[in-house]
């Protein structure tokens, strides 16, 4: 995973098309939210420098019209503030803030009008958010409301993959190498989601990069 000034790859997938601007009615919309997803893991795992920069940028305008068009759906809220995350660790230093703050705004949209949305992934993705962010003068960052939202993410979704990545990567940057292990091998055994295989296999190799880690950590404390 690219881990730069912020790393907030949060649950979830790509094409190609544009985000048409559309009233929030049964298959349209969810063609459209899956085509986002889609554009995501196809941005995020098959892209890389400046054509990654591009496809975010180009992926985050369509998702914010799209929640535009889609005020009262919490779905749309969420993928807008994945997509601005994801693209603020790709983008480095220079405007990642601000991204990390559109993402934080439109999560805590979603979460006021459905926090139990995709299987929690307002948790997930504000979890991460307040873990990866730095915090004092300079962002918004805070280990413990960190841990309060993934611990959440993970009672909505205990089988998860996505919350139980992010939740073992957060214990693992606490040092709490047993309980990171326990995490990822939940997320490493976690059910496969059809329509997301880009982004399941994605997942799979950062859970078992973390997971080469956490037996390093282990092996050096045993």
């Amino acid at each position: 995973m690219n881990r730069i000034l912020f790393l907030f790859a949060v649950a979830l997938l790509a094409g190609t098309a544009s985000v048409p601007t559309m009233a929030a009615d049964g298959d349209a919309f969810d063609s459209t939210l899956h085509d986002i997803q889609h554009r995501w893991a196809e941005a995020n795992y098959n892209t890389s420098g400046s054509a990654q920069k591009q496809a975010f940028e180009s992926l985050l305008e369509d998702a914010r019209s799209f929640a535009a068009a889609n005020p009262g759906r919490a779905e749309a809220l969420v993928w807008q503030g994945i997509v601005a995350s994801t693209y603020a660790g790709v983008k480095g230093p220079f405007g990642a803030m601000s991204l990390a703050k559109e993402a934080r705004q439109v999560l805590m949209q979603a979460e006021a009008l459905d926090p139990t949305v995709l299987d929690g992934s307002v948790y997930t993705s504000l979890g991460t958010l307040y873990s990866k962010v730095p915090g004092g003068l300079i962002g918004f960052g805070d280990k413990s409301l960190a841990r309060e939202y993934l611990e959440k993410a993970v009672q909505q979704n205990p089988d998860g993959i996505d919350p139980n990545y992010f939740y073992g990567e957060f214990l693992l940057e606490q040092k709490e190498y047993e309980a990171a292990k326990t995490a990822l091998l939940k997320a490493k055994n976690a059910p496969q989601r059809p329509d997301r295989p880009l982004a399941d296999e994605g997942r799979q190799r950062e859970i078992d990069s973390l997971l080469d880690e956490v037996n390093r950590k282990l092996g050096k404390h045993s």
